[in-house]
């Protein structure tokens, strides 16, 4: 049976990371805390790492994972080109539930599925993701759940999910929705590789807890679809 870490108790966090680390390293897959739902998570460069999560959640390529980042200046290291106003987005919504989608850097050796050339990328607001991010670097990381299954708020139901699929499981208590028993709607995610273009719009792919209208102030209403 794979550990489940209580990373409210110091010592169990300090071997829990231990343990992610050495399972990241090795091609596995680990149970993550983010602030919107519980991820599986995979080494964003090993192929092999992200077909397994692929495997593990019943999924196939032409749904690539996002890839999880531990700061603002990791987007310009895997992304080929950043908009003035992504800049203004990640300044105002990273750490958060902002995934930016934007064309990747085609000099990376990875293989994350059929991006057709694009990446998802976030900085999540939880401090077990930032430390594990900030030690094993981008992470593929999609909802810790069976595909077409509800997201899991808590490390159990994750567990309960995924199963020995994965190696280690990081438990930082229930995530997400402030409201108990509430659906938590998961990170807004904005495509914006057609700001790279003139007169080119950012658009709104997946609705979540950034506000629509919180975007469209920050980019302006006329740059986005």
């Amino acid at each position: 049976m794979a550990p489940v870490f209580d990373c409210s108790v110091g010592a169990e966090l300090l071997s829990g990371m231990r343990f992610a680390r050495s399972a990241i390293g090795r091609g596995e897959l680990v149970v993550i805390p983010t602030d919107t739902v519980y991820g599986i998570a995979a080494d964003a460069f090993s192929p092999a790492a992200v077909q397994r999560l692929l495997d593990a959640k019943g999924r196939g390529r032409s749904s690539p994972p996002p890839v999880l980042i531990p700061g603002i200046p990791t987007l310009a290291a895997l992304a080929e080109a950043v908009p003035d106003e992504v800049t203004e987005l990640v300044t105002a919504f990273w750490p958060g539930g902002l995934t930016i989608i934007l064309p990747a850097r085609a000099s990376l050796a990875w293989d994350l599925g059929d991006t057709q050339g694009t990446v998802a990328l976030r900085m999540p607001s939880n401090r077990v993701a930032l430390e594990l991010l900030s030690e094993t670097g981008p992470l593929a990381v999609s909802s810790a759940n069976l595909t077409g299954q509800p997201a899991a708020s808590t490390a159990q139901a994750a567990e309960a999910a995924l199963g020995e699929s994965v190696e280690v499981y990081l438990d930082d208590g229930e995530v997400g929705s402030e409201h108990v028993g509430a659906p938590d709607p998961g990170s807004t995610i904005v495509d914006a590789t057609g700001l790279l273009s003139a007169g080119g719009k950012l658009r709104i792919v997946r609705h979540g807890v950034i506000s629509d209208d919180a975007i469209r102030e920050l980019v302006g209403a006329e740059r986005c679809e």
